[in-house]
C-alpha cells in the first residue's frame, strides 16, 4: 500500500503537476509532504496527514513553512 502511495505521488509530480496555473503556497510542497509523511509514519497515517495538508491547500490559505510532524 505504501509503495501505491508513493507511486501515485510520483505520478502526479510527473505529469499533473506541470500543467497547473498555481503553485502551493505551503514549504515543502503538498505532494513532498506527502512523500514524507508516507515514508515516516506508514501508508495509513501519513495518508491523512498529506489527505489533510490537501484539503488545507486551497488559494485562501496563508501556506508557509509546514513541516511533516
Amino acid at each position: 500500500m505504501k509503495r501505491l502511495l508513493i507511486g501515485l505521488i510520483k505520478l502526479y509530480r510527473k505529469y499533473i503537476s506541470p500543467m497547473k496555473r498555481t503553485k502551493c503556497p505551503y514549504y515543502p510542497t503538498c505532494s513532498t509532504y506527502g512523500l514524507e509523511a508516507i515514508e515516516k509514519h506508514g501508508a495509513l497515517k501519513g495518508g491523512a496527514l498529506a489527505a489533510w495538508r490537501i484539503m488545507r491547500c486551497n488559494p485562501f490559505s496563508k501556506g508557509g513553512y509546514d513541516p511533516v510532524p
